[in-house]
């Protein structure tokens, strides 16, 4: 895995990083095809459109990642969960690459990190937020029952549960080892964010 902390001591977003390599891979293979997972901020593929490339959203995991990259014989693919792909890395993970791109990066800007990566943070992200359930299947069905009849709100099950509109998206899935729910909200902003985690976590908990 490749993990960065900015010159401010802050925890670089591994989304961001997603879209600084995406970019740079596509500059030398214009028009590929970069695979992201469905936790990744919506940033990966509007970054991906914005360089010519081709996006293809994935379920999280290591072995759904691999399937993607041999079947699309995409160039690059990055895991919220910091996992980083590559074509050239028979199609693997290296952590030192992405690691190497990001020096790359930041040699030929001349600028600090946060800096080279603000294009990169669009949205406002809650992180992982871990709920213990006693029933997986039945709160992920009650959440879609309230949230697919919102306007402008889309569902899809690609992993767990996925529900988007224009300003703000989530995921709710069911860990496959442990009695818990994982939620994931990203928003325009703040505030929109911390009200839908807030709202979905009400009803997960209550």
């Amino acid at each position: 895995r490749c993990f960065l902390v900015d010159e401010r001591g802050e925890l670089v977003n591994p989304s961001s990083l997603t879209s600084l390599i995406a970019a740079r891979e596509l500059a030398k293979f214009p028009g590929s095809t970069i695979i992201y997972n469905l936790i990744s901020s919506k940033a990966v593929q509007e970054v991906v459109a914005e360089h010519g490339g081709k996006s293809v959203r994935s379920r999280v995991g290591h072995s759904y990642i691999k399937k993607l990259m041999a079947e699309t014989d995409a160039v690059f693919g990055g895991e919220h969960s910091g996992h980083f792909y590559f074509r050239e890395f028979w199609k693997a993970d290296s952590g030192m690459l992405a690691a190497l791109h990001a020096i790359a990066a930041l040699g030929e800007a001349d600028v600090p990190l946060s800096t080279l990566l603000a294009p990169y943070n669009r949205y406002i992200s809650s992180g992982e937020v871990n709920s213990t359930v006693s029933d997986a299947a039945g709160s992920v069905a009650k959440i879609e029952g309230i949230y697919s009849s919102m306007e402008g709100a889309s569902i899809d099950h690609l992993d767990g549960l996925t529900v988007t509109a224009d300003s703000w998206w989530f995921n709710l899935r069911a860990s496959n080892t442990e009695p818990l729910l994982r939620l994931n909200v990203e928003a325009d902003s703040q505030a929109k964010m911390e009200e839908i985690r807030d709202s979905v976590l009400a009803i997960i908990r209550a």
